[in-house]
């Protein structure tokens, strides 16, 4: 009690608190991004390996728990102070201590990111009940992307707990009334579901993926279907301008597909912190 008091009374205690929680959870996400497609698609195996009628003899656990982490190149166990967040990285200069490949700078920059995200809705909503749902739903949204960038999945585990956990807040209008979270939630799977189906009918191929209906669900569940107009288009018009500047400058394959969730999760940032700036803009320049 008296913790909570001192970090009600001191705004910079606070956000510090939430900084270093934001680093130690950015480190666990870098375990889930890993972690989560593998464990799926072991799933997937065993459940095709049933219905083929073969035997599955793995008996190997891996959660998020186990097996210890230890690094790609030569197994060795990471330690306890290996893996402090972006401290350690800097201490072994991006490389294992024991072989010395070069760790990946993808870790340290999830885990500050994090931690950055996590600071920013500390600093702007204070001690509140919406500090706590909100860091819930970025560091969702932050493992969503980056699943989605390596396997262009977003998978059910993540998007339908954000979807309920969205509804639930809502109960009490947290966010938005119950009636305006249910509708949103509706509205956003069945308005992408309408896009997906008209698209392939048109063209016979596969515009989005079903991970897109459910994330964009879960942004309706937590802030209403009239937030969900403008999520989509911050998200259609970041998800433009990166597919032309990647086909015409990187010469990227405009048949290779371009994940949507990231753009989706980058729009619904946007929406948290400066929805509201948007739309009083928008519409006092039409007044």
């Amino acid at each position: 009690m008296d913790l909570i008091l001192i970090l009600q009374n001191n705004t910079a205690a606070f956000i510090a608190a939430v900084f270093v929680v934001g680093l130690l959870v950015g480190s666990f996400l870098n375990v889930v991004i890993y972690r989560v497609p593998v464990m799926m698609q072991r799933v997937w195996d065993r459940e095709i390996a049933e219905i083929q009628g073969q035997s599955v003899e793995d008996h190997t656990t891996f959660n998020l728990i186990k097996p210890d982490s230890t690094c790609p190149h030569c197994g060795h166990a990471i330690r306890a102070w290996e893996n402090i967040p972006v401290i350690s990285y800097v201490f072994l200069k991006g490389r294992c201590s024991a072989c010395k490949a070069s760790i990946s700078p993808r870790y340290p920059i999830i885990e500050a990111l994090t931690a950055g995200l996590s600071g920013v809705v500390a600093w702007k909503f204070g001690v509140s009940l919406e500090t706590a749902a909100l860091l819930v739903f970025f560091w969702s949204l932050v493992a969503l992307t980056m699943i989605d960038v390596d396997h262009q999945l977003l998978p059910d585990s993540i998007t339908l707990t954000l979807l309920w956990l969205g509804l639930l807040l809502n109960l009490d209008g947290l966010f938005e009334s119950i009636n305006s979270a249910v509708i949103g939630a509706v509205a956003g799977y069945l308005s992408l579901w309408s896009v997906y189906w008209a698209f392939k009918l048109l063209t016979g191929k596969e515009g989005m993926g079903y991970g897109d209906f459910k994330l964009f669900a879960a942004f309706g569940a937590w802030f209403g279907w009239m937030a969900l107009p403008l999520i989509i288009l911050l998200s259609s018009l970041v998800g433009a301008v990166v597919g032309i500047v990647m086909i015409a400058v990187m010469g990227r394959d405009r048949q290779i597909p371009i994940p949507f969730g990231p753009y989706l999760c980058g729009a619904a940032l946007v929406y948290v912190f400066w929805g509201d700036a948007i739309m009083s803009w928008y519409l006092g320049s039409f007044a």
